[in-house]
């Protein structure tokens, strides 16, 4: 009797002290599993290794002796039953992990602002000493009730504009990429009268989409989607809707009024990739050869074609250049780097631009410089067609130019970002391995930049120097010279004489106000390598 006991606790002793050794690197890989999965599983693989043994062993009828008596039977369940509630009291309640109880989201929302939040110090929520305990960090995760939304907006400071979080990182990266899923119509919109209503008005159109096949040009307006009336409170949804198919009803501007006509015209979305390089030509007059190139947006994929078409304006021998920044949200700031050193080129390495970062990555701040290019149009001078649509890295490029060459802004104040952003992935790995359990990433911001002055603070806008804004009654034809913002462009600069004013069409009842954008600011960088870090995995007390 004394040898199987001996034998009994040896046996029990080695199986603990093995479990205790593979488990540690076990139950890393079923880490994403919740209590009750473990003890399942655990009970499957136990019960099944009884079973081998007992064969290999041949105790079975030892075995039925054991379960010959109710109250052995009775032994071996609660035997068991004390087994799992351990098992479960110490999974549950001293050592729970956030995936287990499905705050893998949360947590990464709280520990990427943390660290790379751009305002982090000045967010009592995101402070490193603002949790005593796993429990309390636990318990304000739990406050979203799954809304990861609302937690991330929680977290942001109370002046920030341009931080925002998807559900869909795919669909962020198109966002960066100008890869939409649109009819190919790019709108702007303003409120009519006093009234919550909205007129939706048509700024340009994407070539071969379905907008341009149905002869929908810049000008034309809207009062409804789908038989509903744009307000200030449905618009996002109806512009942004999922389906792919929809109908508008186009209205008309008559004496400082919108009404609507009996048109509509049926639209369908298709995925496009927005080519930001809009218009670009040689306007020759008064004995001036001026480039003017109208770009949309910064984006990296559209770079050589881009210098190409700089490189057409040099061997051109353009003496002046304008570029309407007007309806330009921002993008790269590698691309707008690029751009003013090819406006330029007289300046290659010196400084363009500083970055700034929270405290914590102060390590991290860096200078950006002017590029060395083979494309130098050498100016001096650089007339900006702007509006309070012009954003993020076009100010990046306004600002970074301004103390080297004369910058001036005709058009409207810009919209007034001076930050910067890297998207964070939850990564898994110092690879840069993103977690394949779900996909939501953010874009919040990390970083303010100044030019070579130091100059940073123009939270209200880069100030036009000639301000003249779009008149939604007389938009114009993007490109012509009689096109109001280029016409006055063209004025100032002494390309064509100065005319009296025109009489405005009156559009008293008509107000343009600023909306939550469909197309978000930007101003993006590159992922630096060293961004790829890992969250600690935590353990806490739910009670």
């Amino acid at each position: 009797m004394k040898k199987n006991i001996f034998k009994g606790i040896s046996f029990t002793v080695g199986a603990s002290l093995w479990w205790g050794i593979i488990g540690v690197v076990y139950f890393k890989f079923v880490s994403y599993a919740s209590p009750l999965e473990l003890t399942i599983h655990r009970t499957i693989w136990t019960a099944l290794l009884l079973l081998i043994t007992t064969s290999y062993y041949s105790k079975w009828s030892e075995f039925k002796k054991i379960i010959k008596y109710r109250i052995n039977i009775l032994i071996l369940f609660l035997t068991g039953l004390l087994l799992i509630t351990l098992v479960s009291c110490k999974d549950e309640d001293d050592s729970i992990s956030f995936r287990e109880y499905d705050f893998e989201i949360e947590d990464f929302i709280w520990e990427e602002l943390n660290t790379y939040y751009y305002w982090q110090d000045t967010v009592p929520d995101l402070a490193d000493n603002r949790f005593s305990s796993q429990k309390s960090y636990a318990a304000f995760l739990s406050q979203s009730n799954g809304n990861q939304e609302l937690l991330f907006e929680s977290l942001l400071f109370d002046k920030d504009r341009f931080s925002w979080i998807v559900s869909d990182y795919t669909a962020l990266e198109n966002q960066l990429s100008r890869i939409y899923k649109t009819s190919g119509m790019m709108i702007g919109l303003a409120t009519i009268g006093d009234s919550d209503d909205l007129i939706a008005y048509v700024r340009y159109v994407l070539p071969n989409s379905d907008a341009d096949a149905k002869n929908i040009r810049r000008g034309d307006v809207f009062l409804s989607v789908n038989n509903e009336q744009l307000t200030i409170n449905n618009y996002t949804e109806l512009l942004s809707s999922e389906e792919e198919s929809f109908s508008i009803q186009l209205a008309e501007i008559n004496g400082g009024f919108v009404n609507p006509i009996s048109k509509s015209i049926d639209l369908v979305k298709a995925e496009i990739q927005e080519n930001p390089i809009h218009i670009m030509k040689v306007i020759e007059l008064n004995n001036k050869k001026i480039g003017y190139l109208m770009y949309n947006g910064f984006v990296a994929d559209f770079d050589a074609e881009l210098e190409s078409v700089l490189a057409g304006f040099q061997t051109q021998g353009v003496s002046d250049f304008i570029i309407d920044l007007r309806y330009n949200r921002g993008g790269r700031t590698s691309s707008s780097i690029k751009l003013a050193s090819m406006i330029t080129g007289q300046f290659s390495g010196e400084l363009f631009a500083q970055t700034k970062h929270n405290d914590k990555l102060s390590s991290w701040n860096e200078s950006q410089v002017f590029e060395s290019n083979p494309v130098q149009l050498g100016m001096t001078q650089l007339y900006v067609i702007s509006s309070s649509s012009t954003a993020s890295a076009s100010e990046l490029l306004i600002n970074g130019l301004s103390p080297y060459i004369d910058v001036i802004l005709v058009g409207d104040h810009t919209t007034g970002k001076n930050v910067g952003s890297y998207t964070i992935y939850d990564w898994i790995d110092n690879n840069g391995t993103i977690n394949p359990r779900h996909t939501w990433a953010m874009q919040p911001i990390t970083l303010k930049i100044s030019n070579a002055d130091g100059f940073a603070d123009f939270e209200d806008g880069l100030q036009a120097d000639h301000i003249l804004r779009e008149d939604i009654a007389n938009l114009g034809s993007l490109g012509e010279i009689d096109e109001p913002l280029l016409e006055k462009t063209l004025e100032i600069m002494g390309a064509l004489p100065t005319r009296l004013e025109k009489k405005a069409i009156d559009t008293d009842n008509i107000h343009f106000k600023q909306f939550t954008p469909l197309q978000k600011a930007v101003m993006h960088f590159d992922i630096p390598t060293k961004i790829h870090t890992i969250r600690q995995s935590k353990d806490f007390d739910l009670e």
